[in-house]
């Protein structure tokens, strides 16, 4: 029996017993959109997440004060009550392989100029920030290049919060209130959107020791090197490591966290998120197959008859089972394909209508899907498959 016979035998069964075929077909189908449209989900945050992360470079090295093997997280309670100074910052930038370096402060502040402000990010910082982190002045300049424990009442607005507060007007040589002191601005920053949720656009950038006045602080929140090539990176971690241990006593209470390490940690978390939704939703796919084998089964069981006269007219066991097998591969390749479009198209609908969020689609999930759509809807037609093939055929004509 020719391929071209077998299909045309599953598909006038199909159409015969469409309603129950349907059926099945719609099980397979909720299946293989499940699985395509979560792991889409989760394909598209993976790659996001990597690309918010990877937004600054990936030679960046950076600094925190506390020990995550002792207090769960950099600084975080429990951690090393020893604090990071501006002078274990100015010792760090001199390291060799360091090419760049910025010391950092955040906190919060509200900003005003005239009848307007906002309470806003505030970001306490040298001057060669924007070459550590990438990021670029679009008017004006940036802080200047001053001792870092010198404080001067300069500010660098992000684009949004000039937007905010100057309108479309100049901004360049204005004064603001920071809290209770006052900073004349001297730049704006080029938008650099969202990271991590965080709005880079609302942000006022001030020299670190100012930052630390105005925020009271003490020491600094973390220093980021920028170590010069990528080859560099594990050997500037090791330096700063030793440098920290001999500058704090002996003791290794900070965390040093790489672009690298970071861009590693969160690809394989994220691939392990994906894979688990994805495999929930295949449960959905065993779901059909049960309704495949449900249906065939009772088929079996209505076309005995006709069973018999094909057996009776020479039809072997094996091409039995083939047309069975067909009937279940064509069911289970339709419910596939329709489940492909929804999840493909329910994917690209989400991201037009969820802000933010974007999906994306691999191929070899969407071959995935539909290869073990059809591979479950094989299976589930072996045992119809094979009882039918079992039949006697003489029996099989004079059953009613």
């Amino acid at each position: 029996m020719k391929l071209r016979d077998l299909l045309g035998l599953a598909t006038e069964a199909l159409r015969a017993h469409r309603l129950r075929y349907g059926l099945s077909a719609l099980a397979i189908a909720v299946g293989v959109a499940a699985v395509v449209l979560l792991s889409s989900i989760g394909e598209g945050v993976r790659l996001f997440v990597l690309d918010q992360i990877s937004m600054f470079g990936t030679t960046i090295v950076g600094v925190h004060a506390g020990k995550v093997s002792t207090g769960g997280v950099p600084g975080g309670v429990g951690g090393s009550a020893r604090k990071l100074t501006i002078q274990d910052a100015q010792a760090l930038s001199r390291l060799p392989g360091v090419v760049a370096a910025t010391a950092t402060v955040y906190g919060s502040a509200r900003v005003e100029h005239g009848n307007r402000g906002r309470d806003v990010a505030i970001f306490g910082a040298t001057g060669e920030m924007p070459r550590v982190l990438a990021m670029t002045v679009t008017s004006g300049s940036f802080l200047p290049t001053l001792d870092w424990d010198r404080a001067s009442p300069v500010v660098v607005l992000g684009p949004k919060l000039k937007r905010e507060l100057f309108g479309e007007a100049n901004a360049l040589g204005q004064v603001v209130r920071i809290g209770t002191s006052r900073f004349r601005v001297i730049g704006i920053m080029e938008s650099k959107g969202q990271y991590l949720g965080f709005d880079m656009d609302d942000t006022a950038y001030i020299p670190v020791a100012s930052a630390m006045r105005l925020l009271n602080r003490s020491e600094v929140g973390e220093v980021d090197l920028l170590a010069t090539s990528t080859d560099d990176v594990d050997a500037v971690v090791e330096r700063a490591r030793l440098l920290m241990i001999d500058r704090h006593r002996g003791e290794e209470d900070v965390t040093i966290v790489t672009q690298k390490d970071a861009l590693r940690m969160v690809d394989q978390i994220m691939r392990v998120i994906t894979l688990t939704v994805t495999a929930i939703a295949g449960i959905s796919l065993l779901v059909g197959a049960i309704g495949i084998l449900t249906i065939l089964m009772i088929v079996v069981r209505e076309r005995v008859r006709e069973i018999g006269l094909v057996k009776a007219l020479g039809a072997t066991r094996r091409q039995i089972v083939a047309w069975y097998l067909c009937e279940a591969a064509v069911t289970a390749g339709i419910g596939s394909v329709a489940g492909l479009a929804v999840g493909i198209g329910g994917a690209a609908a989400l991201s037009r209508v969820v802000p933010g969020l974007t999906t994306t689609t691999p191929a070899w999930i969407a071959a995935s899907a539909v290869a073990m759509s059809v591979t479950v809807g094989l299976l589930a037609g072996v045992a119809p498959a094979i009882r039918a093939a079992g039949l006697d055929p003489v029996e099989a004509l004079r059953s009613e």
